[in-house]
């Protein structure tokens, strides 16, 4: 059984895309799990890597924001004006799609996310291809998303050709994605943008975490980005004395107290850092999940800022 090479080549990961093959790719929110986005054929390998169902839509990468016109029919001025603002940037707009866009990358909807990754290589290799990338995260479906490159190569190294290493994510939390609907701005996923920045560009905007199984937009399933082991969410103590028979993995923020002995714990942030969190949000799950602890505690973090993307993660996590 052959193992993705993991590189930095550009060229290289070029060829197996033209190939119709797959290639994981570096962004500053995770990494992706790319290929042709106006292909079909290679678009259907990705949903069977990572067993992910055909009705959930994929993210469509481009290079910079004047190329996503050639795969959308308008963009509303205030979705415009983000876009502007934050791309490169962990921003996803879900915008009318045109007829070359097809049906397997939107789920048969009529809009397509597109976003602009900021990232030095992704974007290199975006501008030395002819067509656009469609790249969810590149884990398993349903799975923790993958941060470093050997995340990649460890959960879907059998089933893809290449990683293109381009070192740690520096977000580690996905795209945050907008649409509008009948004039109204529209929050569908909380992610590496905050609502706060959202909202000191586009003013008030309506907040709609869709976790049905028929989303309207990417990673709005409500069980995603799960661990194998259980994941439990509340006050620590409380959980800590719960299951105190067991051996727990615990993730917390900030300056929680708490005594747990033969428990793995993992501080989100010491600082209460929500970028920091967010960061490290996916590795301590998948650390977690591949040790020896029975199941995993955590604690919601402030409804505000980062937290509310954070906090939605963990909900998605522990499937509630």
């Amino acid at each position: 059984m052959s193992v993705a090479i993991i590189g930095n080549k550009i060229d290289t990961a070029k060829e197996f895309l033209i190939k119709q093959q797959l290639v994981a790719i570096p962004t500053e929110t995770v990494y992706g799990l790319a290929a042709n986005a106006l292909d079909g054929i290679a678009v259907a390998k990705i949903f069977e890597a990572k067993e992910r169902p055909t009705f959930d839509p994929l993210i469509v990468h481009v290079s910079e924001l004047n190329e996503i016109f050639k795969y959308v029919t308008n963009v509303h001025p205030v979705l415009l004006k983000l876009a502007k603002h934050f791309w490169p940037g962990p921003l996803t707009l879900l915008l009318p799609r045109k007829s070359n866009i097809p049906d397997l990358v939107t789920s048969g909807l009529d809009r397509v996310g597109m976003r602009v990754p900021n990232h030095p290589l992704t974007l290199e290799l975006l501008r030395n291809l002819e067509f656009p990338l469609a790249a969810p995260s590149a884990n398993p479906f349903g799975y923790i998303s993958p941060t470093k490159a050997v995340h990649v190569q460890n959960q879907l190294g059998d089933k893809i050709s290449y990683i293109l290493d381009g070192g740690d994510c520096s977000i580690g939390l996905e795209s945050t994605i907008i649409g509008e609907e009948d004039g109204e701005v529209i929050i569908y996923r909380l992610g590496g943008l905050s609502l706060d920045q959202i909202e000191s560009v586009a003013g008030r905007v309506k907040v709609q975490l869709n976790q049905s199984s028929n989303p309207k937009a990417p990673g709005q399933l409500k069980s995603h980005y799960a661990p194998k082991k259980p994941v439990f969410i509340g006050n620590i103590n409380e959980l800590i004395n719960r299951y105190r028979k067991r051996r727990l993995g615990i993730i917390h923020f900030g300056k929680t107290h708490f005594s747990a002995d033969n428990s793995v714990v993992k501080n989100l942030s010491e600082t209460s850092s929500f970028k920091e969190a967010a960061n490290r949000l996916f590795s301590f799950l998948r650390e977690l999940d591949d040790s020896d602890v029975e199941l995993i505690i955590c604690e919601m973090l402030p409804e505000e800022g980062l937290g509310l993307a954070i906090n939605d993660r963990l909900r998605r996590a522990a499937a509630i």
